[in-house]
Formats: structure tokens, C-alpha cells, sequence
């Protein structure tokens, strides 16, 4: 089982400069937002390979492309608010045999792009890759108009398209660099907002192989992002409460998803609850629920926003809100284990 809390216990785990104890459980975690994970890998990824090409629709510093555009300015191109000809383009230098990387906030990119993701990207099985900055509800102040929580639903139904949400700033690093390796069409969706850092360098990540965090045969909790700390706080509160047991699945890969690592978990737990920072509809869980009905019938319950838009608040606040918190994850095992027996 690969080692995953705590990278460095003497780090301070903060908020604008607060402590969350409630988050730590009395620990303390380094807390690193996603996108600087993806700023990292992409720098990593043009080091490697010159055709690795980064393209900004005016959000370079927000979306954490602005160390790129300074270690690598020929492979940088900035084309201002215009999203739909940010595909469009990259499209262009992906037949031309680039790498490139499209980035915007997810609800703009690909939200407002959604049909040239579509049609230029995947129809033609461009090796395009997207960034989605910002998504979830923990993007926090900027409100329901920039809070991306569709967003997993309307790519993972799109041919072709392999979509990765990654659980914390070190995995997001390590996916921008496999997914710049992989070829075909890619939505690797991340946040804003400092986010607990749970892996270390060491942990391997690989292209649709989930993760097991935590051992347990009572519950099995499968989540992705940020919100596999949420997970892991509720498992461990769950075991000293209740005496009930959660297995922690990091799945990370939303498509293609690993199907075996899911029917594995409800196979020697029978019963699942899913956590993500997404509408509960057609997201990572609804998939998770797919494959179990056709592999796994077992109780299932579902954590996630209740189709509901969000609204401005503060970032942990919103999690809370909306349901996606360890105390909701508790309520939500305790559901599906008693309906087990």
C-alpha cells in the first residue's frame, strides 16, 4: 500500500494564515494549491520535450503558466480571452506534431469551448491537452458563474477524451508530465485554493490506476481531488467512532477508470460512497455507479453538490455547505454500511 499522509509533520497546515484544525484532525499538513502542481509539471514537461507548448487565454498567472512563459518564452503563446480559437489553434499545431497545452478557468475552458473540444479536439483525436484551472466550488469568492461543477460530466462522455483529477499539488505535477507523455486528448481538471498535500515525490502515478490510501473492509470511499482528504479524515474518525473500517481509493483517473481497482473495493467492502467537488449527477460517481451495476450491485451513496449552482463564500466554508465535508462523508458511509446489513 503506498505511503500518503503527511508529507512533513512540522509543516504548518493554513488558510490566509489560520490553522484548520477541523481539516487536520489535530495534524499538521502542508497545504499547497493544485495549479502550482501543474505550473511545476509543465515547466518539467517543456525541459523535456521542446514541442511541449503552453497557450493562455489572458489567465497566465492564475492558471500558473507564467513559469513557463519564463523558462520557455518560444513555446509560450498568449491569445487573449478567446477560448473558443484557443482549441482551435492548438488543434492546428497538434497536427503539426506540438504538444500543445490549452489552459483558461475549467468553467471557460471547456465549458464556454465545449464544441470545438468536441468536434476539433476529440472527433479528430488531436493530441491537445487542457488545463481546467478553478473548478469546484472552492474556487471560493469569485461565485457561481466561475464555479466549474459540470465539468467532469460533459467530458467524460466525449469519445477519446481521457480526464484526470488529481488529489493533490505533488500528483498534479506528476500528471501534467505523464499526460504531456500520452498521446490522444486530455481534461486535467485543478483548483485555486490551498489544498492539503497528501502523496510524496515517491508515491508513482500512472494514467488510469487508482490508488489505495487507506486498507479497510467495512465501506469502501472512492474519491477524487482535492476532496481524498476529506476521505481520509472521515475514514479515520469512522474507525475510532464506529469501529467501521474505510478503504480510501484515490481515483484519480475519472476516464478511463479503473475498473477492476473499483469492483476490487466493493467486492471486499460491499458498499461504496463517492466523493467528488462535482455535481452528484453524471461525474466521477455516476461512472463508479456504472460500472458497479454492471460488474458489482452493492449499496452505494453519493457525496457531492446536489444540483444546486454555487455561490461566493469562503473556499472550506463552500465545502462544508454543500455537503462534501468528512462529517458528511461519515453520514454517507454509516448509510451505506447499515445498508449492507
Amino acid at each position: 500500500m503506498p505511503e500518503t499522509i503527511v508529507n512533513d509533520a512540522n509543516a504548518q497546515h493554513e488558510f490566509d494564515g489560520e490553522p484548520l484544525e477541523s481539516y487536520t484532525n489535530g495534524a499538521s499538513v502542508q497545504q499547497v494549491p493544485t495549479r502550482n502542481g501543474f505550473g511545476e509539471g509543465l515547466i518539467e514537461a517543456g525541459n523535456r520535450n521542446k514541442n511541449v507548448l503552453a497557450i493562455c487565454a489572458d489567465l497566465a498567472e492564475s492558471t500558473r503558466m507564467e513559469g513557463f512563459k519564463k523558462a520557455h518564452p518560444d513555446q509560450y503563446l498568449e491569445i487573449g480571452v478567446a477560448e473558443q480559437m484557443l482549441v482551435a489553434m492548438a488543434g492546428g499545431l497538434a497536427a503539426a506534431g506540438k504538444v500543445p497545452w490549452i489552459a483558461s478557468y475549467a468553467m471557460f475552458n471547456p465549458g464556454r469551448s465545449w464544441e470545438q473540444v468536441r468536434t476539433i479536439m476529440a472527433l479528430n483525436d488531436t493530441n491537445v491537452k487542457i488545463a481546467g484551472a478553478h473548478a469546484g466550488v472552492s474556487v471560493g469568492p469569485d461565485g457561481a458563474t466561475h464555479q466549474a461543477i459540470e465539468d467532469i460530466a460533459i467530458m467524460r462522455v466525449i469519445p477519446h477524451m481521457t480526464v484526470v483529477v488529481p488529489c493533490d499539488s505533488v500528483q498534479t505535477k506528476k500528471a501534467t508530465i505523464a499526460l504531456s507523455e500520452y498521446i490522444g486528448p486530455v481534461y486535467l481538471r485543478f483548483g485555486r485554493e490551498k489544498s492539503p498535500v497528501i502523496t510524496k515525490e515517491s508515491l508513482p502515478f500512472e494514467i488510469g490506476k487508482a490508488q489505495i490510501f487507506r486498507e479497510g473492509t467495512d465501506v469502501a470511499i472512492v474519491a477524487c481531488g482535492i476532496l481524498v482528504y476529506n476521505a481520509l479524515i472521515a475514514a479515520e474518525e469512522l474507525a475510532k467512532e464506529d469501529g467501521i473500517q474505510c478503504r480510501v481509493v484515490n481515483n484519480h483517473t475519472i476516464k478511463p477508470m479503473d475498473e477492476a481497482a473499483i469492483v476490487a473495493a466493493a467486492t471486499d467492502c460491499g458498499a461504496v460512497v463517492t466523493v467528488e467537488e462535482h455535481q452528484k449527477h453524471a461525474g466521477m460517481g455516476s461512472r463508479v455507479a456504472e460500472i458497479l451495476a454492471q460488474h458489482k450491485p452493492v449499496p452505494i451513496e453519493f457525496i457531492g453538490v446536489e444540483d444546486r449552482f454555487g455561490q461566493s463564500g469562503d473556499p472550506y466554508e463552500l465545502i462544508e455547505y454543500y455537503g462534501m465535508g468528512s462529517a458528511s462523508i461519515k453520514e454517507a458511509a454509516r448509510k451505506a454500511y447499515a445498508r449492507k446489513t
